[in-house]
């Protein structure tokens, strides 16, 4: 009996000792056993309690022996790679993050006087060249356009006046001529008569000194004589007022086609005065000079405005550039054509490729409005820097929306593309020796 009260005593100890040991295999290291967390005359043997509970064997450190050397092999491995492409690439590259997005911005103002009396755009809307963006009230204007085509009008008819004055002035010189000739040809018959009376005076002379001819007939000779001179006295009279008229015919020719001709100018700048009539009314009508999209909108209708008052700023669509502020110390490699990685904070980094178009002649602090004089007593020398335009191509820009102020980090590639990449025999001199080792 004795004996199987023994047996049970142990069967009871050895299902107590199982689950002790399970829970103490489950917990963690750190966590006490339950034996050890048991009141000391429950946990010893004696005292009846169960017996103490073998502490669990250490895991083997295999794994950790594995993940260290990866570690390392990877550490090591990157920073070969990081310190390859600083060598090949990373140490060409110029980078800053002082640059910023710019544009050709235009400042829309009105060139006429007037009261707005439309203004269909707004505030960020996309426009195209010759859209209207201002109308100004054109009744002046107008006005002004109807009175020079008015008079315009009027000196033509004065010209057409001075045309026909001419062409009856020429059938006045017509009638002067033939009076000429009128005068001309009784001056001829003047004379005839003179010569004809002269030889009768004579023969009738002749003959009263010898007594064959009467004196009567010297007498009639004689008058017939001095009547035939006094006629060729007046014909040749005649002729000369004849050509007097005709002289003054001519020149009152001339000072009609020079009437003419001064009406003819008079007309030329009544022309010039109309373009400009128009030029005026054109202005009126504000168009977009490109395409673009409006900002700073301030003009309203009813408003009154006068020759440079600012209505809208407009900034190109598809012109943007960024002019990167480089330090004086980063521009040794810098030059036009090299390729530039921008960096767009507002995109969340995004990358966009342009080129550098053209380097600043001088450092910003020259450009601004009291540059700096630097012949003092106390100096500090503080490193300048100079403006670096990057453009884009214009496929670039109509995907990537650059606005004008954003702020960017340009990067500029300054090694050349099409030279092949440095190794490191050729940093250390050796490349030529190399190669002519290996030369088979």
């Amino acid at each position: 009996m004795n004996d199987d009260v023994h047996a049970a005593h142990s069967a009871a100890g050895a299902k107590s000792e199982t689950p002790s040991q399970d829970l103490a295999a489950a917990l963690p290291a750190s966590f006490p056993a339950p034996a050890a967390r048991l009141p000391h005359a429950l946990a010893h043997p004696s005292a009846g309690g169960p017996p103490p509970v073998a502490p669990a064997p250490a895991k083997r450190p295999g794994l950790r022996r594995l993940i260290v050397p990866v570690l390392i092999l990877a550490a090591v491995g990157y920073g070969g790679k990081t310190a390859y492409d600083y060598f090949v690439e990373g140490r060409f590259l110029v980078s800053t993050d002082d640059a910023y997005v710019g544009a050709d911005t235009a400042i829309i103002a009105a060139k006429a006087m007037g009261h707005l009396i439309a203004v269909p755009v707004v505030d960020n809307q996309v426009v195209h060249k010759g859209d209207l963006l201002a109308a100004i009230d054109d009744g002046d204007y107008q006005n002004a356009v109807d009175g020079a085509r008015a008079r315009i009008g009027t000196q033509d008819a004065t010209i057409a006046r001075f045309a026909r004055q001419i062409d009856a002035q020429g059938a006045i010189i017509a009638q002067a001529g033939a009076q000429i000739d009128s005068a001309a040809a009784q001056v001829k018959s003047a004379a005839a008569d003179v010569e004809r009376a002269g030889l009768e005076y004579d023969r009738s002379f002749k003959l009263a000194q010898t007594n064959f001819g009467s004196q009567q007939r010297l007498e009639q000779a004689t008058a017939d004589r001095d009547r035939t001179i006094a006629a060729l006295a007046a014909a040749k009279a005649s002729h000369a007022s004849a050509a007097a008229a005709l002289d003054g015919a001519k020149a009152n020719l001339d000072v009609l086609k020079a009437q003419k001709d001064e009406a003819a100018r008079q007309r030329n700048e009544l022309v010039t005065t109309l373009e400009m009539a128009e030029r005026n009314l054109s202005f009126t009508r504000v168009l977009a000079p490109f395409d673009g999209t409006i900002g700073n909108k301030a003009a309203e209708i009813g408003n009154l405005v006068q020759p440079g008052t600012r209505l809208m700023a407009l900034v190109p669509l598809n012109a943007s550039y960024v002019d990167a502020n480089f330090k004086e110390t980063q521009l040794a490699n810098v030059k036009p054509g090299q390729k530039v990685d921008v960096s767009v904070d507002a995109l969340d980094g995004q990358v966009v490729e342009g080129v550098v178009s053209s380097i600043s002649p001088a450092s910003g602090s020259q450009f601004s409005l009291l540059p700096p004089d630097n012949a003092t007593g106390n100096f500090t020398k503080v490193v300048q820097r100079v403006a670096v335009r990057v453009t884009f191509p214009e496929d670039v820009l109509k995907q990537v929306p650059l606005r004008s102020g954003l702020s960017v980090v340009a990067t500029v590639h300054t090694r050349n593309p099409d030279a092949p990449k440095p190794t490191l025999l050729g940093a250390l001199g050796l490349e030529a020796y190399a190669r002519r080792s290996f030369r088979p």
